[in-house]
């Protein structure tokens, strides 16, 4: 008996000590020192506390960063902070400062610390470069993992490839994916003031530790966090999960066909470099070969695709398509208008905005999004659509719902009866159509046109 508990005692001391070497840590800051520290743009004020780095806002200089010295690419970072909550902060990773951008502006991911109302913490900010690549709107549960008040937050950031997770006390926040920056320095933030921030505010972190390489531990899926998915054309493992395809698949128009027939898209249709381009053709609509459907038919779904417009262009995303209606022009279904509001004049037709930009076209106007997150003409921006079985109907825009109705509603119907698609008998409530892009003689770009069904 002895032999054999000699030799299981060795195995059981081994895999104990094969996992405490496995989850083992290093502490990025000794807490007595910015050892392996450099402050870098601003002057605002970083000093060592109790073991703690306590960051202070100072009048009249821009964002300022205390930045590891060592590069990172691949880990796993944790770290405590408490901050006041009249004051925005943020912690910086795979970021950079060169002299050829911006004399050496900082620029890179930076995880959100923003105790506002708005709930946005955990969230990725693109400092200095693209902006928000993913806030929190589409998140209930994240907008409220952060804790107002004098405590402490919890962050846990890993960046393997080009997925980027964060959790704020143990609450999944982002599933980014994206690869514009694979290694850089970390960096702690004190931003520059503005709003309601003033002079003497404090920002605090403490038991920030690292891990990379082998000692790397990230956690499995949730399949609940939405996915910002930044790379062409692609399924992250947490979309597959959670049951996007794509509908587009960047090389050509498999799984498409022109509307009101059974054969292949028409020539208008191109697919360049991965994109999805109808071109132009004088702005007539379907005045050259028409809109591209779906093969296939959906009731229930999630439905996101980004879209870029050239000046003056009109386009659109029909969902419920019914194409027994004779329109002599383009199918008919409920719209997602894709439009540019400024130089269309379709714009001002309708009735109080009903056509403009992600409105549900001709019957209900898009709420207006904050001008930071509306694109400009030439750049991409994200349409979403999400239609749940019990038919109620969001239309979202960049990150912010703009639009929801209850289909088959009374309301709706009232909606409809008052607008161009009255002519059309039971339009919008059948139980499933195919998916629609539509034709209307102008140039307009798509990609990452992906969809899930909701059950």
């Amino acid at each position: 008996m002895k032999k054999l508990i000699i030799p299981f005692l060795s195995l059981f001391l081994a895999i104990g000590s094969f996992q405490v070497q496995a989850q083992k840590w290093t502490n990025l800051f000794d807490g007595k020192t910015f050892k392996g520290f450099k402050q870098l743009n601003g002057q605002a004020k970083y000093e060592v506390k109790d073991g703690v780095m306590v960051g202070t806002t100072v009048a009249n200089t821009p964002n300022s960063f205390m930045a590891t010295e060592q590069e990172y690419g691949d880990f796993i970072l944790e770290f405590d902070v408490k901050v006041d909550n009249k004051m925005n902060s943020g912690v910086q990773f795979r970021s950079l400062s060169i002299p050829e951008y911006q004399n050496g502006r900082v620029h890179g991911y930076q995880a959100e610390i923003d105790p506002s109302t708005r709930g946005w913490s955990g969230g990725i900010y693109d400092e200095s470069r693209r902006g928000w690549l993913a806030q929190n709107e589409l998140k209930p549960e994240a907008k409220k993992a952060f804790k107002l008040g004098d405590v402490w937050n919890h962050y846990r950031i890993e960046a393997i490839g080009s997925t980027i997770r964060t959790w704020i006390n143990d609450v999944p926040v982002t599933y980014l994916v994206d690869d514009m920056t694979a290694k850089g320095f970390i960096a702690f933030q004190v931003h520059a003031i503005y709003g309601e921030m003033k002079p003497g505010m404090q920002v605090m972190w403490k038991n920030i530790r690292i891990q990379t390489g082998k000692e790397m531990q990230p956690r499995p899926l949730d399949k609940n966090v939405v996915v910002d998915n930044y790379m062409l054309n692609n399924l992250s493992p947490q979309e597959q999960a959670q049951g996007f395809r794509l509908l587009f698949n960047g090389k050509d128009l498999t799984g498409f066909r022109s509307a009101f027939k059974t054969t292949a898209p028409p020539s208008v249709w191109t697919v360049e470099d991965g994109t999805l381009h109808v071109n132009s053709s004088g702005g007539k609509e379907s005045g050259n070969g028409g809109d591209i459907l779906t093969n296939d038919k959906f009731s229930a779904f999630e439905l996101t695709f980004d879209f870029k417009l050239t000046e003056g262009a009109n386009s659109g995303v029909k969902y419920f398509v019914n194409e027994s209606y004779n329109s002599g022009m383009s199918a008919i279904g409920l719209e997602y208008q894709v439009l540019d509001d400024a130089k269309h004049p379709d714009a001002k037709l309708g009735t109080v905005g009903n056509r403009t930009l992600a409105s549900l076209y001709d019957i209900i106007p898009a709420n207006k999004i904050d001008g930071r997150f509306q694109k400009k003409i030439g750049e991409w921006n994200q349409g979403r659509i999400i239609v749940y079985p019990n038919n109620i109907v969001q239309h979202w825009l960049n990150g912010f719902k703009v639009i929801e109705y209850e289909r088959k509603s009374n309301i709706f119907k009232v909606l409809v009866a008052h607008s161009k698609h009255k002519v059309w008998d039971g339009f919008g409530a059948q139980d499933s159509g195919p998916i629609l892009f539509q034709e209307h003689g102008d140039s307009v770009f798509y990609k990452n046109i992906k969809i899930r069904e909701i059950k």
